[in-house]
Formats: structure tokens, sequence, C-alpha cells
């Protein structure tokens, strides 16, 4: 029984890191009326460039329905666009210029939360940190250990 416990420990550990690191970023974007289901999407599609409905679900792994939910929010507020790819079941996704103009001011509100949580921490711990998840989630993501289905 032991030795389950601890095998389930660290995918819990991970969850419970992740639910808490969503709602600080909630906290900071909510004057900003965004949330951090948004700001995904903005950042992604900022880094990243155009994508297609498709490659943000793949890229952020989450399912079409609540993603297609966000994206709608944010065409409705003015943030991203969808355009008709060559496909017309294709859907390409573009951040607006309003969405550009309101970019530093997000950004500010998630570094301003990220520097408060990483305070309490040395700057190696931060980058050991860094390495680690984005070791654990290419390989995670490249051998498609997860169905995506």
């Amino acid at each position: 029984m032991i030795h389950i416990v601890e095998d389930l420990k660290l995918f819990h550990t991970l969850h419970q890191l992740s639910r808490l690191l969503t709602k600080y970023a909630n906290k900071a974007l909510q004057p900003l009326d965004l949330y951090s289901a948004q700001w995904a999407v903005i950042y992604a599609l900022k880094n990243k460039g155009t994508l297609t409905q498709t490659e943000l679900c793949e890229y952020l792994a989450v399912e079409a329905p609540p993603l297609t939910r966000n994206i709608q929010r944010l065409v409705k507020k003015g943030y991203v666009r969808q355009v008709t790819g060559h496909d017309k079941r294709m859907k390409i996704v573009e951040l607006t210029a309003k969405a550009h103009q309101e970019y530093p001011k997000w950004e500010h509100a998630i570094l301003e939360t990220k520097k408060m949580v990483v305070s309490h921490f040395p700057k190696s711990s931060e980058e050991q940190l860094d390495k680690l998840l984005s070791e654990w989630l290419g390989t995670i993501t490249s051998t498609k250990h997860v169905e995506s289905d």
C-alpha cells in the first residue's frame, strides 16, 4: 500500500501545483477580464504565430470543446479572429491588433505572479525546475505516452 501511495504522490503533487498556479494566474488576470485558459491561447499564438484550432488543441493539450468556447470568448472580446483555411473545415486562429496592444498588460500580470511564486526559492532551483519540466514535457509529448483522444 505504501508503494502505491508513493507512486501516486508525484502525479498528485504536479496536479496540485498546476491547479494552484492556475488559481494565481486567474487572480492576476481577472482585473484585465481574462482567464488563464484564455491567456494560454493568447500566449501560444503570440509565441508560435497563427495556428489551426487543431494545432492549438495539441499544443495546449486540451479537448476541442473547451478550446472552442475560449476562442469564441476571445473573438467576442476582439482579441483573436478565426479564418477559414483552404479546407473549409480548417479554422485558423490568429491574434488581432487589439490583442497585440493589450499583450504587455497581460504579460506584466503573469510575470508579477511568477515573481511572487518563485521569490521563495533560489534562482538555481527555478532553473533546475524549468529544465526538468521542459525535458519531461518534451519526452511525454514526443513519445505520446498519454492518448490525446
